[in-house]
């Protein structure tokens, strides 16, 4: 998470919405050194958070990767081993 002071933050108010709200990434911002606020983006009518290009590619690869993988499940869930085998 970004940090700025609250000096920064009001300087660049306009500016840093607008970034919070294109890339998703939440800022902390700090009065005296402290964190006394942050600054997260709002969830789309979906209820979804709208993620950062490089976290939605790594989403994508993850749930493709499972959709594809060889480990086998009684039906009851995954075991730990099948979790965490890597091809």
């Amino acid at each position: 998470m970004r940090q700025m002071t609250m000096r920064e933050a009001n300087q660049q108010f306009s500016q840093l919405v607008r970034q919070v709200q294109v890339t998703g990434e939440s800022v902390q911002v700090l009065r005296n050194g402290v964190p006394a606020a942050e600054i997260h983006p709002v969830s789309t009518r979906t209820g979804k958070c709208a993620l950062p290009p490089d976290r939605e590619k790594a989403l994508k690869q993850l749930l493709e990767s499972a959709r594809h993988s060889t480990a086998k499940s009684d039906g009851k869930g995954f075991t730990r081993e099948e979790l965490h085998a890597r091809d």
